[in-house]
């Protein structure tokens, strides 16, 4: 009899420590490292589309240096990004220095999960609306600057972003007019 009291404490401490273990992991946020003020696109800058804003004039944006902890089960937030020449994610990529086609399966990632381009041209796992999908990481998410002629004068990323092609969107099942937001989970392919 004592062995199986014994033996069921044992297994409920090691049930709390593995709930405990995942709410640590979905509480760890990291806060903002500072500021920026928002300055008035020039004409015929800030490209809005894919529902893009635009910086406003003297409003104060939050810049991270960080990201949450990246697990097997990383929750963030999925937009829509163009990669191609003229479209909303300006330049080209980060990790090649060229341009994406929407059809490719591609990504940024906000600058605490770009980890200073540790992550270029390697590949994460993205879940969402019941689905999964792999991609490759070609840009950052710049969470640390913005409102300038770089950034297609567009406001800093947050910290918690997947920025995404078309046809990673496609790829998850999600029809072209429901794209632009949505909470996923992701981790290292």
């Amino acid at each position: 009899m004592n062995r199986k009291v014994y033996s069921t404490v044992f297994l409920l401490i090691c049930f709390l420590f593995l709930v405990a273990d995942c709410f640590l992991v979905e509480a760890y946020t990291c806060k903002p490292s500072g500021k920026i003020r928002g300055k008035k696109p020039p004409p015929k800058k800030c490209n809005k589309e894919h529902d893009s804003d635009c910086c406003v004039e003297g409003k104060l944006y939050d810049t991270y240096k960080c990201s949450p902890e990246v697990s097997n089960h990383t929750k963030g937030f999925l937009t829509l990004n163009g990669f191609d020449k003229g479209q909303d994610g300006g330049g080209p990529s980060e990790c090649d220095k060229r341009y994406h086609k929407n059809s490719e399966l591609v990504v940024a990632l906000s600058t605490g999960w770009f980890h200073k381009q540790k992550r270029c041209l390697k590949f994460i796992n993205i879940y969402g609306n019941g689905r999964s999908v792999q991609a490759k990481v070609v840009d950052e998410c710049d969470s640390t600057m913005g409102c300038d002629d770089e950034h297609d004068y567009q406001p800093p990323c947050d910290n918690d972003i997947v920025d995404a092609s078309d046809a990673v969107w496609e790829a998850l099942g999600v029809s072209k007019g429901q794209r632009g937001g949505m909470d996923i989970y992701w981790s290292d392919a």
